[in-house]
């Protein structure tokens, strides 16, 4: 059963819990878990990277507030996959947390192997 949400701010419709190729178009696909405007806005993805795939330098800019991220690696590919930022607020072997707007960030290619990732994302509005 396919179970999707109208979001006004996106201006399209977002699928729940199934496969759709990345906004980079490089290969990885992410799956939307659930999203929310309350207490702020907020979207919590899986994402997968196949072999072959990477996702090249790039910041990810919002229109209001600080945006934030955290990415826990449940699977690691066997070579390649490694995520580089430059400056993450918290980061350890599976665990990053980094401001994805203001830090460009990248994922360098799988070469054997596959990669997943839970990743949490929120935007933080600023106070006037």
């Amino acid at each position: 059963m396919l179970i999707a949400l109208y979001n006004k701010e996106m201006g399209n419709h977002q699928k729940f819990w199934q496969w759709e190729l990345g906004r980079q178009a490089t290969g990885y696909h992410k799956m939307l878990g659930c999203s929310g405007k309350w207490p702020f806005i907020f979207d919590m993805y899986i994402l997968k990277f196949p072999e072959g795939c990477k996702i090249p330098k790039h910041t990810d800019k919002v229109k209001d507030g600080r945006h934030f991220r955290l990415n826990v690696v449940l699977k690691q590919a066997k070579i390649g996959g490694s995520f580089l930022c430059d400056k993450p607020i918290f980061e350890t072997r599976r665990v990053k947390l980094f401001r994805p707007d203001i830090m460009p960030h990248e994922v360098t290619e799988i070469e054997r192997g596959s990669r997943y990732v839970l990743s949490i994302g929120w935007v933080k509005k600023d106070k006037r």
